[in-house]
């Protein structure tokens, strides 16, 4: 007869030294995991700060060739190098402050003021952007925005001689000789109105003067309508012209067989 015993557990077998060392084992090997996920994501940013870094020495490489290009007034193909620069740095408000001046002296005015409010918007502490965004604004007429933009780049570099002595002079001076204009346009229209309606005579209808005409008049009339003159064509083709009172008037014989008046 077979005696049953109790069955010692499988993870008894194994020793406890044996365990410690799988156990450290399996340490080193989640470690070299991390390790190599650490590894990645470092070699990843620095791949990203080598391509950022390539791109803003690039940008700036194009920058300064569109400047030569510039100083030589040869806009338009410094125009295309600040293009191609902004495509690999597009947050840098210089190139758009930059472009801005170029297409005004190109006298494109639209382009300019859109080119200048982006360097506003990316860099609003630049007084250069400012007030390269005042001149483009004054391009187009706009005075008053004109003024502001100035007086923001005063705000930012209030020692700033050229802002102060010629551009928000200068704009200032538009200003005053824009408000005498339209002042003077305004006495003008008033002046001309005054003109037509004295140009209409006011007449006295009731004057003696016009009285006296009238009845001149009513008498000739009058006189003119006492006496009808007709002419009378006869059957021999003789002509006549007789004059006929209100009070008698004549009768023609048969040999008469027209009447005109």
């Amino acid at each position: 007869m077979a005696s049953f015993g109790w069955k010692r557990k499988i993870g008894e077998k194994v020793s406890k030294a044996t365990s410690q060392q799988f156990e450290a084992e399996a340490a080193d090997d989640k470690d070299l995991g991390d390790d190599d996920d650490a590894n990645w994501v470092r070699a990843a940013k620095r791949r990203k700060e080598v391509l950022l870094e390539d791109c803003v020495r690039k940008s700036k490489e194009l920058k300064d060739e569109g400047a030569n290009l510039a100083e030589n007034r040869r806009y338009r193909e410094a125009l295309v190098k600040w293009d191609e620069a902004l495509q690999l740095t597009p947050e840098d408000a210089t190139l758009y402050e930059m472009k801005s001046q170029v297409l005004m002296s190109l006298h494109e005015m639209f382009p300019a003021v859109h080119a200048a409010e982006m360097a506003v918007q990316r860099n609003p502490r630049s007084w250069d952007a400012w007030q390269t965004l005042g001149r483009a604004q004054l391009g187009l007429g706009e005075i008053a925005l004109a003024i502001r933009s100035f007086q923001v780049s005063l705000h930012i570099f209030p020692m700033n001689p050229e802002v102060w002595k010629e551009d928000l002079s200068w704009a200032r001076k538009l200003q005053e000789q824009q408000k005498a204009t339209k002042t003077e346009s305004v006495q003008a229209l008033a002046k001309g109105k005054e003109l037509v309606q004295e140009s209409i005579p006011d007449y006295d209808f009731e004057s003696d003067e016009i009285v006296a005409v009238c009845a001149a008049i009513a008498e000739k009339e009058k006189a003119l309508s006492a006496a009808k003159t007709m002419v009378i064509v006869s059957a021999s083709g003789t002509v006549e012209t007789v004059t006929e009172q209100d009070n008698c008037p004549a009768t023609p014989d048969e040999t008469l067989f027209i009447r005109a008046r």
